[in-house]
């Protein structure tokens, strides 16, 4: 079993910047494929990102390609979504995942946290 814990979420002007956290813990982190989800209200859960167990591979979604960036320290067992240039519609519950293969963009993960909210106020 793996437990992951978000944090760093938040309220934050559109244009602004945040970074989230991500400690996981229960599972040998450098073999997991992490990475990050989002929910919007009325919305259903959507794929942001992942990166690979070395960190040498990242894919984004569309909608947050060039704004957003996720890397991993495999030494703290933490992964972190590094958001700029946010905008309203960015608003969100966001989830970190976790994948014994990989962090896919249309099925769930094998594990996800409990969610940290960020609200874009224009």
């Amino acid at each position: 079993q793996v437990q992951l814990v978000e944090s760093g979420g938040g309220l934050v002007q559109a244009g602004g910047s945040l970074r989230l956290s991500c400690a996981a813990s229960g599972r040998t982190f450098s073999s997991l494929s992490m990475g990050w989800l989002r929910q919007a209200p009325g919305k259903e859960r959507e794929f942001v990102g992942r990166i690979s167990r070395g960190g040498g591979s990242t894919v984004y979604a569309d909608s947050v390609k060039g704004r957003f960036t996720i890397s991993r320290d495999n030494t703290k067992n933490t992964v972190y979504l590094q958001m700029n240039s946010l905008k309203p519609v960015d608003t969100a519950v966001y989830y970190c995942a976790a994948d014994r293969i990989v962090v896919r963009t249309t099925a769930p993960p094998d594990y996800w946290g409990q969610g940290t909210q960020v609200t874009v106020s224009s």
